[in-house]
């Protein structure tokens, strides 16, 4: 038989927020090294420069990269030809982020109740998504998601006859109202399909995807384009201070939906966009 000890989660997912908050992934890094070259404004190429360096300071002295270290959000594909052994998957995921955030002083930011208001000490629950997919292995996709962006995110439902035009209203929209507050050069994040809540998943998964790679379709990759150029129009600029470099890249995912229907949400996500991702493999073991 063979399986995945929810252990070995456990650890994956430590050591992931340890990664996600303390390191940028590299098509975030350069996406602002790029911006930095096209930057019209001399304030948002130094803006640029700053979170450069605070990017390296960050991972030279194993600090974290913003003191909002995040609401932690996983997406776990479990495969169908795997056992998991041990305690329970959620327990494990949970456990990794409070040793993570315990061990390595990151801020505890989460609540036990959204009236109460008392803290969990600890920074859990998570929000775990989980599907079981085909194979035998376990991929984790994680994300430390602040709240200065996540607090500018928008759903809306649109009519079908607004199609893509309502979109990029929508999108326009959205970040034109969010201003500086999502700490730009942002990360936006947009699901277009399924339902109100399959759309706002969709967002949020978006953001997971590399900056610097387009959407495999070809007409939702050229929206993506058209909606980056019109966002960079809008002179909201790094940090908020005016600029041509309002947003790092625009990442589109879509979903079948009803006949009467367009979901759309938009998912923003500040400067450092922090993700990172393992896939686990199993142990064999013969005795089983």
């Amino acid at each position: 038989m063979v399986r995945v000890s929810t252990e070995q989660i456990k650890r994956a997912v430590k050591r992931l927020c340890l990664q996600a908050n303390q390191e940028l992934t590299p098509d975030i890094l350069d996406g602002l090294k790029r911006a930095i070259d096209t930057e019209l404004s001399p304030l948002g190429k130094d803006i640029l420069d700053q979170l450069i360096v605070n990017a390296k300071l960050s991972k030279d002295n194993q600090m974290a990269l913003c003191q909002d270290t995040g609401m932690v959000v996983v997406f776990v594909e479990v495969g169908q030809g795997i056992f998991l052994s041990g305690v329970y998957i959620e327990d494990a995921i949970n456990q990794g982020i409070r040793e993570a955030y315990q061990d390595y002083y990151f801020r505890h930011s989460i609540v036990a109740d959204p009236f109460n208001r008392e803290n969990t000490s600890d920074n859990t629950p998570a929000v775990i998504h989980t599907r079981i997919v085909p194979g035998d292995h376990v991929r984790i996709r994680l994300s430390p998601k602040g709240f200065g962006s996540e607090n500018m995110s928008r759903l809306t439902m649109l009519k079908p006859a607004q199609g893509v035009d309502g979109v990029k209203q929508f999108v326009l929209d959205t970040v034109r109202g969010a201003g500086g507050n999502p700490c730009p050069p942002m990360v936006v994040g947009v699901g277009i399909g399924g339902t109100m809540e399959k759309a706002a998943q969709l967002s949020k998964e978006a953001l997971l995807r590399p900056v610097n790679q387009d959407s495999s379709i070809a007409h939702i990759a050229e929206l993506e384009r058209d909606l980056l150029a019109s966002i960079n129009r809008l002179g909201i600029g790094p940090q908020g201070f005016g600029g041509t470099s309002t947003a790092l890249g625009v990442n589109v995912e879509t979903f079948p939906t009803h006949i009467a229907g367009l979901p759309v949400a938009v998912n923003i996500s500040c400067h450092v966009t922090r993700h990172q991702e393992i896939i686990i493999y199993p142990e064999v073991n013969p005795d089983d």
